[in-house]
């Protein structure tokens, strides 16, 4: 069961409800260790006295401010939570808004908030559904490990979560960082209409569930072809940029690309390479597919397809 990573409680007008704040995501980044080149030494990375050259314990760490010439003032963390009492134990919600007025390039990191006892439960309830009701998210602000968070708590379908966001001054103005901003020329009619037709061919239902880190799954396979001693398979190359006198025949032919799959293609296609071998197996043994307990995860993932592929045909046909 997950640990909390904070403890604290939710202020909005003269109600406080006790919380504990979990993480809503995982990073499932695969995690490499660095050698030199032509041996097997690792390369560690440690924290080191540069005057002594010795190694420091974590716990003989104190941040260090630098006030110029090369001076510091040093704060120990006591100091940091004695200017802010109070701060790193609350959310205090400032104002509510709605979801669409927050531009989404402000948001970091999503967690979960859960009440901290059963004993909470109704006040915490009562702010869910009068939130979910209102269809408001709540503006907060409150310190973790030292550093303070701008905060949007909105109500999920069972808790309600809190999203981490950047403060306006955090943001850049592309104006300074870009070279020069692209020059926005009026579109043509009938490229403005048929790069409509295009984005109006490719829209669907938001199904976060068939999207899939499909480049950790070839890093992974990559690994495992080099530990087998297998070829290493490459990519295709990225694709060329489009000439802007092809621009409309580009649009053309994609829409109408779009439309033959959508014709061959009844039901969306599943990305089986992202399925486990378990559930391919489940998938087999919907379709009937004999022999498949003898079969490898790449022989089920064949013969799922293979499968799928009879039954839309026998469906054409009928």
């Amino acid at each position: 069961m997950a640990r909390p990573i904070w403890n604290g409680a939710i202020n909005f007008g003269l109600v406080t409800v006790p919380v504990e704040l979990y993480g809503a995501t995982e990073d499932h980044t695969i995690s490499f260790r660095q050698f030199e080149r032509g041996t097997s030494d690792r390369i560690r990375y440690k924290r080191v006295n540069e005057r002594t050259g010795k190694e420091v314990a974590y716990s003989d760490i104190v941040k260090g401010a630098e006030i110029g010439g090369g001076d510091y003032v040093i704060i120990e963390p006591d100091e940091l939570d004695a200017i802010a009492p109070g701060r790193s134990r609350t959310i205090d919600i400032s104002v509510f808004v709605d979801l669409d007025d927050i531009d989404p390039v402000h948001y970091q990191k999503t967690y979960w908030l859960a009440p901290a006892k059963e004993e909470y439960g109704r006040a915490y309830g009562l702010l869910l559904q009068a939130m979910r009701k209102a269809n408001k998210a709540g503006v907060a602000t409150f310190v973790m490990r030292g550093k303070e968070y701008l905060t949007v708590v909105r109500p999920g379908d069972q808790l309600l979560i809190l999203t981490t966001m950047l403060f306006a001054e955090d943001l850049r103005d592309p104006a300074k960082e870009l070279k020069s901003l692209p020059e926005v020329t009026p579109a043509r009619g009938k490229e403005l209409d048929m790069a409509i037709s295009l984005i109006d061919s490719m829209s669907e239902e938001w199904k976060p569930e068939e999207f899939h880190d499909t480049y950790t799954q070839r890093v992974e396979q990559l690994i495992e072809d080099k530990k087998e001693g297998r070829e290493i398979v490459s990519e295709e190359a990225p694709s060329e940029p489009t000439k802007v006198v092809d621009l409309f025949d580009a649009l053309s032919k994609s829409v109408e690309s779009r439309k033959k799959r959508r014709e061959e293609s009844p039901e969306p296609a599943e990305d089986l390479s992202s399925l486990t071998k378990a559930e391919l197996d489940k998938l087999a043994r919907d379709l009937d597919v004999k022999g498949r307990s003898k079969m490898t995860r790449d022989e089920l993932e064949e013969a799922v397809k293979s499968a799928k592929g009879t039954g839309a045909k026998k469906r054409r046909a009928s």
